[in-house]
């Protein structure tokens, strides 16, 4: 049964503008809807925060502080948001509606990826963060549901709700540590701490589940996780996929390093290193199929009910769709000339 027709807000219209059509998901602090611009007769997402948390005032600041930062990121590879408002118990965001699947989408029915999709995948994240990271902002909270992959080919990154301004300490009101465990650093556990450094981290957790179709810490509860983030090394991704390019595992090893200073700095210099670890491997490498992938039809059938089949295999890739191993690329600043004004400073 489609648990849609039992949501209230599902045929309602919010704020006399936003028809809401179908519910797409629900999270710990907020439902994602499809809807439609009554005004404009656009189909857009409207993230509608959950009544009980609505009375709480900092759960709405942290909406609102969302609805922001986003707007003024106005990046290609962020989901971008419209507009922000209420409707009696209702607090929403207007945003950004990418038709697609999520990166675990990917994940749960693809498997591992071949590196060449991993990389495609990661260095459009990497954009986006590092946009956020030079305009003072850390996501907090990067995950594979966290990266939506458009029907286009387009990938983006979506909810900045934990997002905070560089060198903030960033516990609830009740002292638990924001997050999603798996993609915790360190020093998010024990100190609350958010740099670019945290968002780094997560990017090389995520980077190796995607070559290996696993998390690199697992456990029967999230203390246990915790607890292994805290004293293990993330593993080697070439430990599971025998003949993987050692260029990755180098990503792997830089972007996880427990201790923040080993990591690169922020997504900026990571996705250098990316592009120049990709530059430095071979087509068969990049191509290579780790055994822990799943098998998809790459022979003409009829793969509409694949949610993933926006990352074909890579030969029908190249034949059928190249624009979707061309990333938006992020342009650098140039390097502050000797004696000059340093614009971070």
């Amino acid at each position: 049964m489609d648990t849609t027709l039992q949501d209230p807000l599902v045929g309602r219209t919010l704020d006399g503008r936003y028809r809401v059509d179908a519910r797409i998901a629900v999270g710990g602090m907020a439902t994602v809807y499809r809807a439609v611009d009554t005004r404009l007769d656009r189909v857009l997402a409207l993230k509608v925060m959950h009544p009980a948390l609505a009375a709480d005032g900092s759960f709405v600041d942290r909406f609102i502080r969302e609805a922001k930062s986003v707007a003024a990121l106005a990046h290609p590879n962020v989901v971008g948001v419209y507009d922000q408002g209420t409707d009696g118990t209702y607090v929403y965001l207007a945003m950004e509606y990418v038709a697609g699947c999520t990166l675990r989408d990917v994940l749960r029915e693809r498997g591992a990826l071949q590196p060449r999709a991993a990389l495609d995948i990661l260095e459009p994240v990497l954009a986006a963060l590092g946009a956020a990271h030079r305009a003072g902002l850390v996501h907090r909270d990067m995950k594979p549901e966290n990266v939506l992959i458009g029907d286009d080919g387009r990938v983006k990154v979506a909810d900045f709700g934990l997002v905070r301004a560089v060198n903030t300490h960033t516990t609830s009101s009740t002292g638990s540590v924001l997050g999603t465990v798996s993609y915790l650093a360190p020093e998010q556990i024990e100190q609350g701490i958010a740099t670019p450094r945290v968002d780094v981290y997560a990017c090389g957790v995520l980077l190796y589940e995607m070559l290996t179709g696993a998390k690199p810490h697992a456990g029967e509860s999230p203390a246990q996780v915790l607890y292994q983030h805290l004293h293990e090394e993330v593993g080697l991704p070439s430990e599971l996929v025998p003949d993987l390019a050692p260029e990755l595992d180098g990503l792997v090893l830089a972007a996880a390093a427990r201790e923040p200073e080993r990591r690169p700095e922020d997504a900026v210099e990571l996705l250098s290193k990316t592009r120049a670890a990709r530059s430095a491997m071979s087509n068969a490498q990049l191509d290579a199929i780790p055994p822990q992938a799943i098998a998809v039809a790459d022979d003409g059938h009829d793969t509409s009910g694949d949610r993933t089949s926006v990352l074909p295999s890579q030969a029908v890739a190249q034949a059928q769709h190249p624009e979707l191993n061309r990333t938006s690329r992020m342009m650098l600043p140039p390097p502050p000339t000797v004696g000059g004004d340093d614009p971070a400073a």
